[in-house]
């Protein structure tokens, strides 16, 4: 059985190695109550730093679980290069399984867009909730896969801002892709990316064609994911997919 992980939001470094923290309440209630660790077990801690931390549960009861930390092991398992999806804001189930699985395929942080034909975005409290919604899908596929470092997810803006604010951000000289059915050619055909790439995919219904011509003004590559119509969920994985077999770490 795989030792468990936890994402931790404690201040933690190699040097507390030996010593002995209470759980957030959301941890040990995870731990106790939903997988039933008893005094004893090993887990995985990790708080978004880099790293992870070896730990055993100490002590467990109503009050709360403690752990003690016995090593800290600086392993990393981050994609070689840093993907921001660009993902157009899809209907609940779509987006967050799409959410979900880019996370376990390495992207480095998502950023929701609204376009033409996006599913509804909620305002005010609502907004608040789908956001934290979000979030928390990240972290449980963080502890899923692996990965030490929690991408962050953008509050969702309007695809005409983020064009706009893309091409001032210092990182992104390198360029980008957008998903196009039938048009551009195929990621094997593409020149291999810089250390930063966007890769941006619209909604069910993708994007329009006012849409692909902005993408292309500020600077996107038009490509296609083959002959077939795929679903949003199913384009931005397989995309990724295909970045990481041909630059990234699918060796």
């Amino acid at each position: 059985m795989s030792v468990p992980r936890f994402f931790c939001e404690v201040e933690l470094d190699a040097g507390d190695a030996g010593s002995e923290i209470a759980l957030p309440d959301a941890v040990a209630h995870h731990a106790l109550r939903v997988l039933r660790l008893a005094v004893g077990a090993e887990l995985t801690l990790f708080n978004g730093a880099g790293g992870e931390f070896a730990a055993t549960l100490t002590r467990a009861d109503k009050r709360g679980a403690h752990v003690r930390v016995d090593r800290f092991s600086a392993i990393e398992r981050e994609a070689p290069i840093a993907v921001t999806l660009v993902q157009g804001v899809a209907a609940t189930d779509a987006m967050d399984a799409t959410i979900r699985h880019a996370v376990e395929l390495g992207v480095a942080a998502i950023t929701p867009v609204v376009t033409s034909r996006s599913a509804r975005v909620p305002s005010g409290d609502r907004a608040d909730k789908r956001h934290a919604h979000w979030r928390h899908i990240v972290i449980a596929a963080c502890e899923q896969c692996g990965r030490n470092r929690v991408p962050p997810i953008l509050s969702p803006r309007l695809l005409s801002t983020w064009l706009v604010g893309r091409n001032h951000a210092p990182n992104q000289a390198a360029g980008g892709f957008v998903l196009a059915v039938g048009e551009g050619s195929g990621f094997a055909q593409q020149a291999r990316p810089q250390e930063f790439l966007d890769l941006l995919v619209g909604p069910e219904g993708g994007l329009t064609s006012v849409e692909l011509d902005a993408c292309r003004a500020a600077g996107l590559t038009l490509v296609h994911m083959g002959p077939r119509v795929l679903r949003t969920e199913t384009a931005a994985l397989a995309a990724l997919a295909a970045i990481n077999l041909l630059w990234g770490d699918f060796a």
